[in-house]
């Protein structure tokens, strides 16, 4: 196992932890910005290390098609290819299951893609998912799962349950480098609570390095969402990560690190910011609305990076979504936003004062005592008191 996995500090469900990867020591909770294909859009390696980014991910079914595993294995592996000295993570391919579904075929053999490239047939099985993972050389290695949108309801999101089941004792056995990289199980089972307690027991009974839970942050309702990842934490062992795929909102990761989670990922900070939104302690800048226009302060007056020392709200709202330095400026806060934010949830734990810093990020965010129910519900289970956030019902 190339993985060591040290709980250094908890405030019941959350902790703060320190994972030691071949290529770097990572503090968690942490968020890593998704590149798909070996690049996070606008930004450079050494911009991603200047403003503390940990782990980036890297999607195999893209990085497959181009520019192809053999050759960045011959170049090095995506490492040396990307220039990238820190930590990778690959997500298996499995995701696209449901992603581009209109050229999926999904059998218990694998999946077989239509390419949205030359449109040619492309078989992504267990073993080969795991092939093209050994040569990209991450990290930390996603086994491939049958992916279901959790909205669906029948006998489908069973079928996918035990088929992940399945393929992940498939992936164990065709994975070649063991001391070299870390192969997680991800969790299936949609929003039924059985299905979710069988994966659980048997992805733990496999001793994995690390587990993930997938199958969220796809539309279902958010109370929902929060009960399956409390499910999953509390059924996971304790001396190992735990990873929810596809959260990338700031609310959303504070809830899960409440409840034992420690990693993230989501194209979400670089995507929004293609659209002109800015992340903010407040919730979000809109910075294409007409107000922005004659606004001389920095996106947020409590950020240190680079884009809210040097460049105002005005001069980014007559950049966002017509020029391209628009949208790099603004990826470069949001990602350095989100690296601020686990920065603080792990040092708010590590230092024992993680309700009140969940407490001031709800006040900020909820300024009228607004707060959704199911994040108080979730905070509930967490054992972390946010009535103080609230307003009193009427």
């Amino acid at each position: 196992m190339a993985l060591q996995f040290e709980v250094l500090a908890r405030f019941n469900r959350a902790r703060a932890s320190r994972l030691t990867l071949p290529h770097s020591q990572c503090e968690t909770p942490l968020f890593m910005p998704v590149g798909t294909q070996g690049t996070i859009k606008g930004l450079t390696s050494t911009q991603l290390e200047d403003i503390g980014c940990q782990i980036i991910l890297g999607n195999t079914y893209h990085l497959a098609l181009r520019p192809g595993a053999d050759l960045i294995d011959e170049l090095g592996g995506l490492h040396s290819f990307m220039n990238w000295p820190r930590s990778l993570l690959t997500d298996s391919g499995g995701f696209q299951m449901v992603s581009l579904l209109h050229l999926a075929d999904i059998t218990e053999e694998g999946v077989t893609f239509q390419s949205p490239v030359d449109g040619k047939p492309m078989l992504l099985t267990p073993e080969e998912s795991i092939a093209i993972q050994n040569k990209i050389g991450a990290d930390i290695i996603m086994a491939l799962d049958d992916v279901v949108k959790t909205t669906t309801t029948g006998p489908r999101v069973e079928e996918a349950m035990h088929r992940t089941l399945r393929w992940i004792k498939r992936c164990i056995n065709a994975h070649k480098r063991p001391t070299e990289q870390n192969l997680f199980g991800i969790v299936q089972g949609g929003l039924d609570p059985q299905l979710r307690d069988t994966c659980v027991k048997g992805m733990v009974a496999l001793d994995l390095p690390g587990y993930a839970i997938g199958g969220l942050a796809g539309g279902e309702e958010k109370d929902s969402f929060w009960r399956v990842v409390a499910q999953c934490t509390a059924g996971l062992p304790e001396d190992k990560p735990r990873y929810v795929m596809g959260v990338g909102f700031p609310l959303d990761i504070v809830v899960c690190s409440a409840l034992g989670a420690d990693m993230y990922d989501c194209v979400y900070p670089t995507r929004t910011a293609r659209f002109g939104t800015a992340l903010v302690p407040e919730g979000v800048l809109k910075l294409k609305h007409a107000s922005m226009a004659a606004d001389f302060r920095p996106l947020d007056e409590t950020c240190s990076c680079m884009v809210c020392k040097r460049y105002t709200r005005s001069y980014l709202h007559s950049l966002v979504t017509k020029e391209a330095m628009g949208s790099q400026l603004v990826s470069y806060h949001n990602v350095a936003y989100m690296m601020k934010l686990s920065r603080d949830l792990h040092h708010s734990i590590l230092e024992g004062r993680f309700p009140e810093f969940v407490q001031g990020f709800l006040r900020k965010q909820f300024p009228q005592g607004d707060v959704p129910e199911w994040v108080c519900n979730a905070m509930e289970v967490a054992g972390i008191d946010i009535s103080m956030c609230c307003a009193p019902l009427k």
